[in-house]
């Protein structure tokens, strides 16, 4: 683990991004105190593909935007937990 100042970190950014990538850990201190630790970020998370789903839930039809009926209401269970 290498500790540089402000004012270094600030001269050598680049080469200690390089260093970082090396997969070394690096220190920058504030009138010789640690405030910031540069290390290597892993992997980004991959975000949900909009329509990666498209075309493998089947045909859902179009009486599902039709409203309940009474039968179906009084069917359905209510849950009025807070989540």
């Amino acid at each position: 683990m290498t500790t540089v100042s402000v004012h270094e970190a600030k001269t050598h950014l680049s080469r200690l991004i390089e260093r970082v990538l090396a997969g070394e850990e690096v220190v920058i201190a504030r009138n010789k105190e640690p405030v910031v630790r540069l290390v290597r970020e892993g992997p980004a998370k991959k975000r949900p593909l909009l329509g990666a789903l498209k075309g493998r839930l089947g045909d859902v039809g179009d009486d599902v935007w039709k409203p309940w009926t009474e039968d179906e209401l009084g069917l359905a269970e209510w849950d009025n937990k807070p989540l």
